[in-house]
């Protein structure tokens, strides 16, 4: 039974038109975080944000999340995540609207001009069990992707 893990997205749900896309993998056997690769080159403006898709999907058990979280490298560079942690909920793998792709959203925190190379590692994914409140009732179900369950309903 396969409980969690990464594959990249269909391939008409790509989104860079690049031949390799890495899958993230730990580093270290100690490791928390999976290293997500960078799929392509960007330059990011002062005080300014770039989002890109990594082509990447998670895949996990019902009870867990994937936060992202920057590499400690990448920020004392000046680069945050500019929601600072992302979320990636386990309903959000396979979805109607990107496949699950893995968004990202970068923000040069810097007065220059900060480049990032193709293959660099970028943030890194925590799989991690979270709990469910007293008297929870949510019963709604995902049915598009990035962004698709904030409507405020």
């Amino acid at each position: 039974m396969r409980e969690r893990g990464f594959e990249l997205v269909r391939d008409d749900m790509r989104q860079n038109k690049v031949k390799c896309v890495l899958l993230p993998k730990r580093s270290t056997k100690n490791s928390a975080g999976y290293d997500f690769f960078l799929p392509t080159s960007v330059a990011i403006l002062p005080h300014s944000a770039a989002f890109m898709w990594t082509d990447v999907k998670a895949y996990m058990l019902p009870d867990e999340v994937l936060q992202l979280h920057i590499r400690s490298s990448i920020g004392k560079r000046g680069i945050i995540l500019s929601n600072c942690t992302g979320i990636v909920d386990s309903d959000y793998y396979g979805n109607p609207s990107n496949d699950g792709n893995v968004g990202i959203c970068l923000r040069n925190m810097t007065d220059e001009v900060i480049e990032l190379q193709g293959g660099e590692k970028i943030m890194q994914g925590i799989f991690t069990k979270y709990l469910i409140a007293d008297n929870d009732n949510a019963t709604e179900q995902r049915h598009g992707g990035f962004g698709s369950t904030g409507t405020g309903q």
